[in-house]
């Protein structure tokens, strides 16, 4: 296969694996401070975090210590939601966002202002966002993702990105009619962006899923799956999307990826399963037959054996903590 080809293919792939990617957003704050300030952000599994720091400049320090700087137009994306504070400096003190006075913007929208009356004019003004993260198909790879990944509104490597964070500073520094709602947005078409964005420089050369988005052989098999995750596969059909024998895909996919190919269709359909219950409240019934099981018992019992809980159990999750708003990127 030509070298333009089998790029092709792995753009597919991931344009595929992208498309069921989605970002919801849970709280959102416009903060607003004087030159010294200490902001500390707790812990949330199944979470992640984004910042964008229109004006001024802080350090972000992860609770291992690690410090990173912050420019004005620096955005910040947390995919597994780790502890973390942004400070004036590293000597500065901090509290908890959650115990500072908000006011609200907007549905999902709240501001704090932590200026002196000493100081009308704010030294840093910030949009931060907590949002459930869901890589669809692709959780193995948010598990290698980095705790931390910086961008800035000049960096090559996120090229749709810059037009996203001016936006934001303008809204942000506006304060326009609805400027809290687009906000929220912005946030979420930032963040996945950045996600791309390290997925397509080769995400920092990590293995497993990575390595199979370029091999062809391999991305053809995946492809087929993604595409159509109800089938009844066999290790055989794989092997022949991947024009290779059965017994050196199976090894192949296995060394490369870490599970064999039906353990991956597997969690593939109940990963799928889990969304579609919890997110668009479709009956385990419909469910099922989407994933191609001939009875709901048969459905229930792999969904409990890969995700730990019963469908039902999925369901009840979903209807508690809705997500007030929604993005995706293709």
């Amino acid at each position: 296969m030509s070298e333009k080809a089998s790029f092709a293919l792995s753009s597919d792939l991931i344009s595929e694996l992208l498309t069921g990617m989605r970002l919801r957003g849970v709280q959102y704050r416009r903060i607003q401070t004087g030159p010294e300030f200490g902001l500390g952000f707790d812990k949330k599994p199944g979470h992640a975090y984004f910042h964008y720091l229109a004006v001024g400049t802080a350090m972000l320090r992860t609770r291992d210590g690690a410090l990173h700087e912050l420019k004005p137009g620096s955005a910040v994306f947390i995919p597994h939601g780790k502890g973390h504070q942004l400070l004036s400096d590293v000597q500065q003190p901090f509290r908890e966002i959650d115990t500072f006075d908000a006011t609200q913007l907007g549905e999902s929208v709240s501001g704090v202002d932590t200026c002196p009356s000493t100081h009308p004019t704010p030294s840093a003004v910030l949009f931060y966002g907590c949002m459930t993260f869901d890589l669809g198909g692709m959780q193995a790879l948010e598990k290698l993702m980095p705790d931390v990944m910086v961008a800035d509104a000049h960096g090559e490597r996120y090229p749709g990105l810059p037009p996203i964070l001016d936006a934001m500073k303008r809204e942000i520094c506006s304060g326009r009619i609805g400027f809290a709602g687009v906000l929220a947005r912005l946030a979420e078409v930032a963040a996945a962006m950045i996600v791309r964005g390290w997925i397509e420089s080769g995400c920092e050369n990590v293995s497993g899923l990575v390595a199979a988005l370029r091999d062809p052989r391999l991305a053809r098999a995946i492809l087929a799956l993604h595409r159509q995750p109800g089938r009844e596969w066999t290790v055989a059909q794989l092997a022949a999307e991947s024009h290779v024998s059965r017994s050196v895909f199976a090894q192949r996919f296995q060394s490369t990826i870490g599970v064999s190919p039906l353990r991956y269709a597997t969690e593939l359909r109940m990963s799928l399963a889990s969304r579609w219950l919890a997110d668009d409240r479709l009956s385990i019934d419909t469910v099922a037959q989407r994933l191609g099981y001939t009875s709901q018992a048969a459905f229930s019992r792999a969904f409990k054996r890969i995700n730990g809980h019963s469908p039902g159990a999925s369901r009840r999750q979903g209807s508690i903590d809705r997500p007030v708003t929604q993005a995706s990127i293709t």
